[in-house]
């Protein structure tokens, strides 16, 4: 790390507001993240079904990107942090539904039908409100640090993100192998409380517009915005390939239980394997910073995501498994650095809310659509074969955008 860097890093990690949002970030995504490994392995339980897997993310995924449209215009027109507590607020009381139907007065008023139907209304209110929290996240952070410390905030943001990401279903697991679900969910659902009260120690801060041009026309405005935006679109394009087809971890039930027969906290284990390698990438980068050849590095570590899935699909041996979605991880977290920090550098402040909108809709939301995906082929075609045929149509996307896209192979990390 250069000395200038350095110096950033510092006065980012000093920053008391700062470092308020990134305790809220962290304990919010560990909270998520342990209710979706709860819910994933209680529905494989409740229906053996890796279909109802796929249902799961489709059922959240549908919310967050039909919201979408007008979040991101919402967001734009208010108050970033209050926008970004009411989420937590709804997370709260979406959690206290969670422990009813975990209870004993849950099961015993609900059939495995309903039981089903109702945590596949659970995840819809999930991306309900995801939809207006992605946008809100997204246009706060700059509003707490300097627009040359962008780069630095991100990788902190990301690996707090990440950091919650790889403790959550750890943590859930353990808790689940000796306590149970209803445990587990109360463990979370406390957690996102803490979140709630950490949120309010940052000042609300006036939304940044020019002029108010209508929902309409504002929403035309970021579109076009996107869409002319060459680099912006590219790298879009090609994560939203990446991740549609290589969403392998919504069967990691399917491959705990019939494959590799694991318990809950190998189970866990698993499913925290893509965030420590991505953890792993975001703390190198942050001595190492990505300056050169981005374009080249980011389509190589896409390729070596799909060749990861590919392998994780053939294995029957936990270790090897647990390295590849490690690896995998790494290689994805690369695209994610890269894509926020070319989302923050070329996007004007009055349309991030929009802008990062879109983003979710072809990010985001990929990940639920590559679940609903990995789910429906695995219903027809097996498990294996699934997880396989997605990491081979994820190398082959990145084949086809090195080809068609000179501007993407090119490509440098913009200065500022």
């Amino acid at each position: 790390m250069d000395n200038e860097s350095a110096r950033k890093t510092r006065e980012v990690l000093r920053n008391r507001e700062f470092g308020f949002f990134l305790s809220t970030r962290f304990i919010l995504i560990f909270s998520l993240f342990m209710q979706n490994t709860v819910l994933g392995y209680w529905m494989y339980q409740l229906t053996n079904n890796p279909l109802s897997l796929g249902l799961i993310g489709l059922a959240e995924v549908i919310p967050a990107f039909g919201l979408a449209f007008i979040a991101g215009y919402f967001v734009d027109h208010r108050v970033k942090r209050n926008v970004y507590l009411s989420c937590i607020g709804f997370y709260v009381l979406n959690a206290l539904l969670m422990l009813y139907l975990a209870s004993s007065f849950g099961k015993e008023l609900f059939s495995v039908q309903h039981l089903e139907w109702m945590i596949y209304l659970v995840m819809f209110f999930s991306g309900c409100i995801r939809a207006f929290l992605a946008p809100a996240s997204f246009s706060l952070l700059p509003l707490l640090i300097r627009k040359d410390q962008i780069p630095q905030a991100i990788t902190w943001s990301s690996t707090a993100w990440m950091l919650g990401s790889v403790t959550g279903p750890l943590v859930a697991g353990m808790i689940m192998a000796y306590a149970g679900i209803f445990e587990t969910l109360l463990v979370a659902a406390s957690f996102i409380l803490i979140s709630f009260f950490l949120i309010q120690f940052i000042r609300p801060q006036p939304p940044v517009l020019k002029t108010d041009i209508g929902l309409l026309e504002g929403l035309k405005q970021g579109f076009r915005f996107v869409f002319k935006t060459e680099i912006i679109l590219a790298v879009l394009s090609l994560d939203l390939f990446a991740v549609l087809f290589g969403g392998a971890e919504a069967l990691l039930p399917v491959f705990s239980k019939e494959i590799l027969h694991i318990g809950e906290v190998g189970y866990g284990w698993l499913r925290s394997a893509h965030g420590i390698g991505s953890l792993f990438l975001f703390l190198i980068l942050t001595y190492i910073p990505l300056k050169k050849n981005i374009g080249i590095k980011l389509l190589l570590c896409i390729l070596m995501y799909g060749l990861s899935m590919l392998v994780f699909g053939l294995s029957e041996w936990f270790y090897l498994s647990f390295a590849c979605l490690f690896f995998a991880g790494l290689f994805d977290g690369v695209s994610v650095v890269i894509r926020h920090s070319i989302l923050q550098l070329n996007t004007p402040e009055e349309l991030k809310g929009r802008v990062s909108s879109i983003n979710m809709m072809f990010i985001s939301s990929s990940n639920e659509l590559g679940a609903f995906e990995s789910g429906l082929t695995a219903r027809y075609l097996g498990a294996v074969r699934s997880v396989v045929l997605g990491g081979m149509l994820t190398m082959s996307v990145v084949g086809f955008t090195y080809w068609k896209a000179k501007s993407l192979r090119n490509m440098d990390m913009p200065e500022k």
